[in-house]
């Protein structure tokens, strides 16, 4: 291996032996491309879904602040059970009660009210018999009976989230619980969309002969913004001297990465490597990737922001972007991917080369258990990917993977 991007063998195509594995383009790209550290904002918590956390959520309080009843009951002293205990007081909801319970005393309360001091257990309305002002306790109570202890839930001073923490809706419902109103998190990053092509039409538009309707720009858009970034669109770079290096020029002034399809391979017309070492430093960083589909891939930085060259296939388009453009824009939204992949078992043989990797796109079908289908790789067709349900790595040492091989399946970035 003479270095991350490929070198064109003598016949015109790439050379094999320069060619990288995904994982070792990935490690390679981030290593060398110096991506620029994510900007900062504070956002209001009803806007945070989905955002990642800038900085660590540290609790200033306790939580609970005080014991709370987990049942509709009686508040007590355990070490009185069994006994029949007079009642002296009833909790109200959201207000702390200065009543002391003393021994062989009782006070009614509510979940989710204050245990009041005296009490260290509560006994639920159905295990107690009720005769006017007092209760029958029959059974014998343990000290912490249906109580939820000052801090139990989050302790003060307690180092509750870490910054690149992705907020769902639990981490919403933790960070209103701390006050936390408005969110430091990172900024979204401009990443420009670009499509490459003289055969690219607009989706509104009748293809003539030889066009075809441009069914990337809006997919890369879409799984983009699923992604976390915010799309911008740019004009579709045609096959002219000098298109593709003014729009990406232009989209590298006012973007944070661009995402381009089409145009980097190896003919005449694919432009995109020279386009880009016109640009700056440092450049194209890899050219070429040892995987189906996908090979003509391109991984390249401007002074800090990432350009990544799909191909123009768009099942190869999508799988990259999937597979190889997932870590870097999680590094520029300042997180990193969590793999979940399902475990299912193929219902069928699958052949692939060694020494490359591939992707192969599955349906998933519950039967028995949950078997993966693998779907014929055609890396042209635009539904391929619609109808899987996510796609398995066979890595560079494996041939064939044999039906009923328990395979793990990664999942698509949905919206």
């Amino acid at each position: 291996m003479r270095g991350g991007s490929a070198v064109l063998s003598r016949k015109g195509g790439f050379d094999v032996r320069d060619l990288l594995p995904p994982q070792q383009a990935i490690i390679t790209f981030l290593s060398r491309a110096a991506l620029l550290p994510p900007r900062v904002e504070a956002v209001d918590l009803d806007h945070a879904l989905g955002r990642i956390l800038a900085s660590d959520t540290i609790s200033d309080r306790a939580v609970p602040e005080m014991p709370r009843s987990t049942m509709d009951g009686y508040a007590i002293r355990a070490g009185d059970a069994p006994a029949t205990l007079r009642i002296v007081a009833e909790i109200q909801m959201g207000a702390q009660s200065h009543v002391n319970v003393g021994a062989q005393q009782a006070a009614r309360i509510p979940t989710g009210g204050v245990v009041p001091p005296g009490a260290d257990a509560v006994v639920p309305f159905e295990r107690v018999g009720i005769d006017g002002e007092t209760i029958h306790v029959k059974d014998r109570v343990e000290s912490g009976d249906c109580i939820t202890e000052r801090g139990e839930d989050i302790k003060e001073g307690e180092h509750v989230f870490s910054a690149g923490r992705r907020i769902g809706p639990s981490e919403i419902g933790v960070l209103a619980t701390l006050g936390c109103a408005s969110v430091e998190v990172f900024s979204r990053p401009q990443v420009a969309v670009i499509s490459s092509g003289d055969e690219l039409v607009d989706p509104k538009a009748v293809p003539e002969p030889g066009q075809v309707r441009d069914s990337n720009r809006y997919a890369v858009a879409a799984t983009l913004r699923a992604m976390g970034g915010a799309v911008v669109h740019y004009p579709t770079a045609r096959d002219r001297e000098g298109a593709l290096e003014d729009i990406l020029r232009s989209a590298l002034a006012a973007s944070d990465a661009i995402v381009l399809s089409g145009g980097s391979s190896v003919g005449e017309r694919d432009r995109t490597p020279e386009a880009i070492a016109a640009l700056g430093e440092p450049g194209v960083i890899v050219h070429g990737l040892r995987v189906k589909p996908g090979k003509p891939t391109v991984l390249a930085a401007i002074d800090g922001k990432p350009i990544v060259g799909l191909p123009g296939n768009p099942t190869s388009a999508l799988m990259i972007l999937e597979a190889i453009g997932a870590p870097i824009v999680a590094a520029l939204i300042g997180t990193h991917v969590v793999e979940r992949p399902i475990e299912a078992v193929l219902d069928e043989d699958v052949e692939s080369r060694r020494g490359w990797t591939w992707f192969v796109p599955v349906a998933l079908s519950q039967k028995s258990e949950l078997w993966a289908h693998p779907l014929p790789l055609r890396s042209s067709l635009t539904t391929l990917c619609a109808r899987a349900d996510g796609f398995i790595i066979i890595d560079e040492d494996t041939e064939r993977l044999s039906e009923g091989t328990t395979v793990r399946v990664h999942s698509f970035t949905r919206g």
